[in-house]
């Protein structure tokens, strides 16, 4: 008797999982109904078990999406290891050219997903950003993935300083400015001081399959140094969507620049 029954839990556990991993936007309580089939009650005590083990997480709006241990496996497995392997000396170059912080990341459940960082030279706005979840919608990294497909998740956009956009027309505006000019430029919306930009890494088919970005303090990334630090950026983007490519034949070759140059 306790074999088929606990097969079943273990099915309709599955059924849950599934759903969710499924879907690319957070899953609403009812809608894991209407998937599922599953008795409201059930369900409630199946999605409480996934939470309290790590497989499935709410959102602020109380969806739910993978859990902290989906996404730390994905992030072990991840296939975008060479990715990192390959973009890797070109990230390096990028930091010893501008000096600053510089991350590249992935879109991954939900969220901005920093997977690898060059540390800044300076004391001032040193921060480890890696496997440190932040918000599409105030964040460059975040904003190139939106600009280029990745949906922006539901629900009210949070308000993390006083510069953050949480108007979702407004957010539609400087998506279009991040299309037109290949680069996204944030300044203290996801923290007061903190200026970041960002260009997208594309694959063969032209895919943004990631996205790298250099960040700072605004005392020193100011409306001067931000149009020589997004050519940069943009370029170290190019050459590393370059490199992953296949039918490439001139693999170009991660030198640093002198800082500020074009």
């Amino acid at each position: 008797m306790a074999g088929p029954v606990g097969t079943q839990a273990v099915d309709r556990a599955s059924a849950v999982l599934t759903a969710v991993l499924g879907s690319t936007d957070p899953v609403t309580f009812a809608d894991l109904i209407a998937r599922t089939g599953l008795p409201k009650s059930t369900l409630s005590r199946l999605t409480t078990s996934l939470e309290r083990n790590g497989l499935l997480q709410r959102t602020a709006a109380g969806a739910w999406q993978p859990g902290t241990a989906i996404t730390d496996y994905a992030l072990s497995v991840r296939p975008e290891d060479d990715l990192l392997r390959i973009a890797q000396p070109f990230l390096d170059a990028l930091g010893e050219q501008t000096g600053e912080t510089v991350n590249l990341a992935v879109p991954l459940a939900g969220e901005v997903r920093q997977v690898a960082q060059v540390d800044s030279t300076y004391l001032l706005g040193a921060v480890n950003w890696l496997d440190r979840p932040v918000p599409f919608h105030c964040s460059a990294l975040g904003r190139v993935f939106l600009a280029h497909g990745t949906p922006l998740p539901p629900g009210r956009l949070p308000k993390l300083t006083e510069r953050t956009i949480t108007s979702r027309a407004e957010l539609a505006n400087a998506l279009q400015r991040v299309r037109a000019e290949g680069v996204a430029v944030v300044d203290s919306e996801l923290e007061p001081g903190l200026v970041a930009v960002a260009a997208p890494i594309r694959s063969a088919d032209d895919t943004v399959v990631a996205a790298v970005s250099v960040s700072g303090p605004s005392v020193r990334l100011t409306g001067r140094e931000i149009p020589a630090v997004a050519r940069a950026v943009r370029a170290t983007a190019e050459d590393i969507a370059a490199a992953l490519s296949p039918s490439r034949t001139a693999i170009p070759t991660p030198t640093a620049r002198k800082a500020g140059a074009a």
